[in-house]
């Protein structure tokens, strides 16, 4: 079984993030930039997989610039095998790289893999949309499970566990599929400094996204962002009826 497993370069999340000047987007300059945590979650898993014998091969791919490849090195000292990196300077920006792109060039790069199974992290901590595991699915009209915090393969079916609000929900899809990983799927591992030098050993292809024949144009335009509001202080109130009239009178909302 050949398992495909996409991951994104995102600002680390220890860094906290500065909006320019002109609020045209993020501030990269001299930015710590790493794998998106769950994607690291997803690559663990298709590891792990491997390892039992549930897989022969597993091969990352990320979307972005020339320097998109440290995320892929890392893919790769953490136990994939090859890695593709597919190039757009479209994806340095926020908001640049839209979740139906995306999903679009994965899926001509699945086209061309042919796997059996695609497992991605449930979102990225840059834009937190959502969307792009989903969309892959529909697009390669394939079965999805989304938020998993548990995986099984026997045979040609992937046994699903997923958090709820009322619980917890367990779902059966049939190969080839794609799933989306939660926090509680696993703990990834770290790279060790053997595996770390061995990566830079292991293939990765670099493919040019004009090539693939996606239409990649953005179909949002970002017209700005902005700190949040800073928080303002608390205060304490005497009495309930204090409460209840503050509540009423000037916060309004009662």
């Amino acid at each position: 079984m050949k398992i495909l497993v996409p991951v994104k370069r995102v600002v680390d999340y220890n860094v906290k993030i500065r909006i320019k000047a002109d609020g045209s987007g993020v501030d990269l300059t001299n930015v710590k930039m790493s794998m998106n945590p769950f994607d690291e979650i997803a690559i663990e898993e298709a590891v792990l997989l491997k390892e039992k014998g549930l897989a022969t091969e597993v091969v990352a791919v990320t979307i972005g610039p020339a320097a998109a490849q440290d995320v892929l090195r890392t893919a790769l000292a953490i136990g994939a095998d090859r890695a593709i990196l597919v190039t757009t300077e479209l994806a340095t920006d926020l908001g640049g790289l839209e979740p139906l792109a995306v999903a679009k060039l994965l899926k001509a790069i699945a086209t061309n893999e042919n796997p059996d199974l695609i497992i991605m992290g449930k979102q990225s901590i840059d834009d937190d949309s959502n969307q792009t595991g989903q969309i892959l699915a529909a697009l390669m009209d394939w079965p999805q499970a989304t938020f998993a915090s548990k995986i099984d393969i026997a045979g040609r079916v992937a046994t699903v566990t997923r958090e709820i609000d009322g619980g917890l929900e367990t779902l059966e899809v049939q190969l080839p599929a794609v799933l989306t990983t939660d926090l509680r799927l696993n703990q990834p591992r770290y790279a060790s400094l053997p595996n770390i030098m061995k990566a830079k050993q292991k293939p990765l292809q670099t493919i040019a996204a004009d090539s693939l024949g996606v239409d990649i144009a953005p179909r949002v335009a970002l017209i700005g962002l902005a700190e949040p509001p800073k928080r303002q202080g608390g205060i304490k109130v005497a009495s309930v009826d204090e409460l209840l009239s503050k509540l009423k009178n000037d916060a309004k909302v009662i």
